[in-house]
C-alpha cells in the first residue's frame, strides 16, 4: 500500500506517494531521473549506489523509502553548487581519479561523507573508509590522492 514519503533531496523538499518498501536506488533512477546513482550488485557490497543520507554515506540499494522519511538525501547531482564543482568533485578531476566513470559518483559521495565525519583523515583511514566502493579500473591510487587533496581544499574553504 502506498504512503506519503517526505524528504529533502539535494536541498529541495520531495513528496512521493509510493510503496514504502521500494528501494531508494530505483526511486532516484526511475521515478526521479537522477541516474548518477548507479545500480551495481543490489546487496550493498559494491558501493555503486552510494548516496548521502543525513551526511552519512549509505547504500541506496539497501534503503527503503520508509528509511529516508524526513531525512536529507544528497546525490551526485546535488553536490555541485552555483555552477561550481564541490572540492571533492574538483579533486577527482584534478587527479584524474576516474576511468570508466561507473563508480565515480559513489566514490565522490563516499569520500565526501568521510571528509564530513573526519576532515583530516590519514591515508590508512581514507583507504579503510573507501574499501567498500569497488573500482575495476584500478584508479585507487588517484582516488586516494584526490581525497587527500579535497581534505586540504575543504579546510581552506572553511576558513
Amino acid at each position: 500500500m502506498n504512503q506519503t514519503i517526505d524528504f529533502q533531496l539535494n536541498g529541495k523538499p520531495v513528496r512521493l506517494e509510493n510503496d514504502p518498501s521500494r528501494r531508494l536506488v530505483w526511486t532516484l533512477r526511475t521515478d526521479l531521473a537522477l541516474t548518477g546513482t548507479k545500480f551495481g550488485c543490489g546487496i550493498g557490497l559494491c558501493g555503486a549506489c552510494t548516496v548521502l543520507v543525513d551526511k552519512r554515506a549509505r547504500r541506496s540499494c539497501l534503503l527503503r523509502l520508509a528509511d529516508i522519511k524526513g531525512k536529507e538525501v544528497i546525490t551526485i547531482e546535488g553536490l555541485a553548487q552555483g555552477g561550481h564543482l564541490h572540492p571533492v568533485q574538483q579533486a577527482f578531476v584534478d587527479h584524474d581519479a576516474m576511468q570508466c566513470g561507473f563508480c565515480t559518483s559513489a566514490m565522490i559521495l563516499n569520500a565526501y561523507g568521510l571528509l564530513l565525519a573526519n576532515p583530516n583523515p590519514n591515508e590508512a583511514e581514507a583507504i579503510s573508509e573507501m574499501d567498500g566502493n569497488l573500482c575495476r579500473c584500478g584508479a585507487h591510487p588517484r582516488i586516494l590522492r584526490a581525497i587527500m587533496s579535497a581534505a586540504q581544499a575543504m579546510k581552506g574553504a572553511a576558513q
